[in-house]
């Protein structure tokens, strides 16, 4: 037995009994809610005090301020300005879009047709050359020398057979008095014939030489821009040479070779057939400059499979010469025109989830929607089907902002032509001057009455601020103003309930 002053034997401790882990997360997010509602409870009736406080002036500045959170659309009493145009009909083109590269109508590589020494280049690079026109000239007299010999041997033997005709007389003669022999008379007439022929091979030996000499001489064959010489003076030059003496481009007409899908080959070839001309338009890169405007001069005999198309070839007179060969060109080939189309700007064209669309202004100047379909495009108007009428007015300008209903002021599309755009420099200097005078004055209001974050902290004495602090506010955007000041206020009620305390 335990004594009696002894103390009763401790009780076992139960051992402690863990959250399981994965309820922990439940225990702290009811116990935030149970914070938040607290807060929100406590502080509903503050809250709507205030709410009910500042309900006039709030509602007073959405309505300067135009709807508030709405202003991006407007509200539905806004006025939104738009620039607007009329529905109209009239003649649209119907063209097929392609890339094409422009090559020379003709190309010729002026090579050297003898053998020599290059003596002169009489053009220049780049320039525009006649056909016949002297460019080159090869040192010549090798090939006089061979056509002056040539000329001595025709010379001989004609000299030769005339002597032989006059023996040919005399032996004639003789015989019808039956003086020579048969035979002699035959021989005679053989040696002539035969140095007829000699003669005949002189000539054209002769004719040879000339043309050889000739050739020293390099003419244009084709009428064109001359490229880059290729060659240098004093260089021998040869009929092998690859690059030659010059390449000659034709570029007036110059050609224009493109491709079209094989779906438009009916109308190419229907106008073909009926000799109508289709113009062919040539643009820049960028399509925002015509280059040129020519015709189709022929089509392709066969539809390249791989590419389901057509290869077409135009020709452009070039007068100007802004098309150079083996240049990259946008291309518009006219193939039909629609006659008295309905046709509406491409900017008054909407495409919605109900499809494309455009904003008619009503003559109430409000807008309403009407579904259009769209057909070809010329430029910047578009073929259109739908409930629109001629000289009806459509919103181009400023749909963004537009509703179904929505009211609207016509301004002009150009904004150098609309109200208050031409208007005097010196009326903005003031306006402006004005606004940076009103900002100054607002700041030294607000730091006059945040002046008591400075020097003096009397509650009942207005304070005053320094020189320094003053145009530190007015230097302040509006938003930093104000953070700075209530920033100020929360440092001088800080101050006063500490000098307050015992």
């Amino acid at each position: 037995m335990n004594p009696p002053d002894a103390p009763p034997p401790a009780e076992p401790r139960p051992a402690p009994i863990r959250p399981r882990r994965g309820h922990t997360g439940w225990y702290v997010l009811a116990a935030l809610l149970v914070l938040i509602g607290t807060a929100a409870w406590f502080g509903r009736d503050k809250l709507m005090g205030g709410v009910a406080a500042a309900g006039p002036a709030a509602s007073g500045a959405s309505a300067a301020a135009g709807g508030g959170g709405n202003r991006r659309f407007g509200g539905a009493s806004r006025v939104q300005p738009v620039s607007v145009q009329t529905v109209r009909r009239q003649d649209l083109r119907v063209s097929v879009m392609a890339i094409g590269t422009l090559t020379a109508a003709n190309t010729a590589t002026v090579r050297a047709q003898v053998s020599g020494v290059l003596q002169s280049l009489n053009f220049k690079e780049g320039e525009m050359v006649r056909a016949g026109q002297w460019l080159a000239q090869i040192d010549p007299r090798a090939f006089q020398a061979t056509l002056a010999q040539a000329e001595g041997t025709l010379a001989r033997d004609k000299a030769q057979l005339d002597n032989a005709k006059v023996d040919l007389l005399r032996y004639q003669d003789l015989f019808k008095q039956d003086a020579v022999a048969k035979q002699i008379l035959d021989t005679q007439q053989a040696l002539v014939r035969q140095l007829e022929g000699t003669l005949r091979a002189d000539q054209a030996n002769v004719d040879s030489a000339r043309l050889q000499l000739s050739y020293t001489r390099v003419t244009a064959p084709i009428a064109g821009r001359a490229g880059l010489k290729q060659a240098d003076l004093g260089n021998v030059v040869n009929p092998s040479d690859t690059n030659g003496l010059v390449v000659i481009a034709q570029t007036r007409p110059i050609a224009l070779v493109f491709s079209v899908p094989s779906a438009n080959i009916g109308q190419v070839t229907a106008q073909l057939r009926s000799g109508e001309m289709l113009p062919v338009e040539a643009w820049d890169r960028s399509g925002k400059t015509r280059l040129a405007v020519g015709r189709v001069a022929s089509l392709d005999n066969a539809i390249d499979t791989s590419t389901d198309s057509v290869r077409l070839k135009a020709l452009f007179p070039n007068t100007d010469d802004a098309l150079y060969p083996n240049q990259s060109v946008s291309v518009r080939l006219r193939i039909d025109t629609i006659k008295d189309a309905l046709a509406v700007p491409q900017a008054a064209l909407l495409r919605g989830a109900q499809g494309f669309y455009v904003y008619v202004v009503n003559a109430d100047n409000s807008v309403a929607v009407r579904n259009v379909v769209p057909g070809a495009t010329d430029g910047d108007w578009t073929e259109v089907t739908g409930a629109l009428e001629e000289g009806t007015r459509i919103v181009i300008d400023g749909v963004d902002r537009l509703r179904d209903g929505a009211k609207v002021e016509v301004i002009a599309a150009d904004p150098a032509k609309r109200q208050g755009a031409n208007a005097p420099a010196g009326g903005g200097r003031r306006q402006r001057g004005g606004a940076a005078s009103g900002a100054a004055s607002g700041a030294s209001g607000a730091s006059g009455s945040a002046g008591a974050f400075g020097a003096s902290g009397g509650s009942g004495e207005r304070p005053q601020i320094s020189p320094e602090l003053r145009e530190k506010l007015a230097a302040m955007p509006p938003e930093e103003r104000r953070a700075y000041i209530d920033k100020l206020r929360a440092a001088r009620a800080a101050s006063g309930a500490s000098s307050a305390r015992p």
